[in-house]
């Protein structure tokens, strides 16, 4: 037999790569060139006061959040169901169901305390060690395969907490997101074009949003998913874009795939705050407790530093945190103490806390 050539085989791996994430392209195919052309006002400016002071669309939204079977993930997605829970039925609440979609590909010890549905996680190393690309890959499968009753979806997070009541913000057509300071495409307007050409507009078409927090209707986020599941792909597989973007690129990947269907969002600053950079709860809806909150003794901030008392969800990677947290000490913004009395009053009423989900 003759020696076959080293070439062969680059190349014969090179074809077995491409073939694969062809194959899953045409799964989740590019539903671009069907969007709608519709009319949208500019975001949050543009539109008439009422949608910026109260409720929108005035109908049940589902509540669904993307998850992994891990122990970090498993024990934050146990305190937002039990707030969500607890805020459900209060006047002023929009929110019907809940769902956590399950991205491992198999069952979890939360089946029976939680509403989930089970979705397969991307082909193994497609997501690079960039766990979050599987969000818009599970929640193509869950639209696809989920009967969901209600005409619009929430798309939360695990460390989301719900802090007052949350009416449905999205009116109509338009979902309601909330503006992010560090999503800025207009500052990476040469990387933006490899995604969104210039004949679909300019780059301040582009929403400065993530796909969380996202109120909008379910028939708008099945036509968004297959491109925003592509377009993160597209990114990830670009190094210039993966470095430009980092650990926001999904983030971006929605923000584009909404603009190349048209989909303009209404901004809402009172969605979401995060401590420990917004000091006091007010009238927004959701806590983020994405950042670690560290302070000294005397209740100043010591960001970047850790600080005498904090609290971080980073420091429980491996299990939950221990009932009762200390509450911070005095001087510490109102935002801060509100989390982690609700974190401790979720943890002292959900059952096995300490056992359940230790890693």
């Amino acid at each position: 037999m003759k020696r076959v050539s080293p070439l062969f085989f680059v190349l014969l791996i090179l074809g077995f790569f491409f073939a694969t994430y062809n194959l899953l392209t045409m799964i989740i195919h590019y539903t671009t060139s069907s969007s709608e052309n519709w009319d949208f006002s500019d975001s949050i400016i543009g539109m008439p006061e009422k949608l910026k002071e109260g409720g929108g669309s005035n109908s049940k939204y589902h509540v669904a959040l993307t998850a992994t079977d891990a122990p970090y993930s498993q024990w934050q997605c146990r305190i937002m169901y039990y707030w969500y829970k607890k805020v459900k039925d209060i006047p002023g609440s929009d929110m019907g169901e809940f769902t956590r979609i399950l991205h491992s590909g198999k069952p979890d010890n939360l089946m029976e305390e939680i509403p989930t549905v089970v979705v397969d996680p991307l082909p193994e190393g497609l997501d690079r060690g960039y766990i979050v690309l599987n969000r818009p890959w599970a929640f193509v499968q869950w639209l696809e395969k989920a009967t969901i009753g209600e005409e619009y979806i929430l798309m939360a997070e695990p460390d989301h907490v719900f802090v007052n009541p949350l009416p449905n913000l999205a009116h109509g057509k338009h979902p309601a997101g909330f503006p992010f300071f560090y999503i800025k495409p207009a500052e990476h307007e040469h990387i933006i074009r490899k995604y969104y050409p210039k004949e679909k507009g300019p780059v301040t078409n582009i929403d400065p949003i993530g796909n969380s927090p996202v109120i909008i209707r379910k028939s708008v986020l099945e036509k968004i998913s297959p491109t925003w599941m592509n377009v993160s792909l597209r990114m990830k597989d670009d190094p210039a874009t993966d470095k430009a973007f980092g650990w926001v690129l999904e983030m971006y990947a929605y923000a584009v795939a909404s603009a190349l269907h048209g989909v303009r969002h209404i901004l809402r600053k009172d969605f979401m705050l995060q401590p420990p950079w917004d000091l006091e709860v007010g009238k927004k809806f959701i806590i983020h407790y994405t950042y670690g909150c560290d302070y000294n003794l005397k209740g100043e901030l010591t960001y970047g530093k850790i600080g005498e008392w904090r609290f971080d969800k980073r420091s429980y990677l491996s299990g939950p945190p221990p009932r009762n947290l200390s509450l911070p000490p005095p001087g510490v913004p109102e935002s801060v103490v509100r989390l982690v009395k609700m974190v401790n009053e979720a943890t002292a009423n959900i059952p096995n806390w300490d056992t359940l989900n230790r890693g």
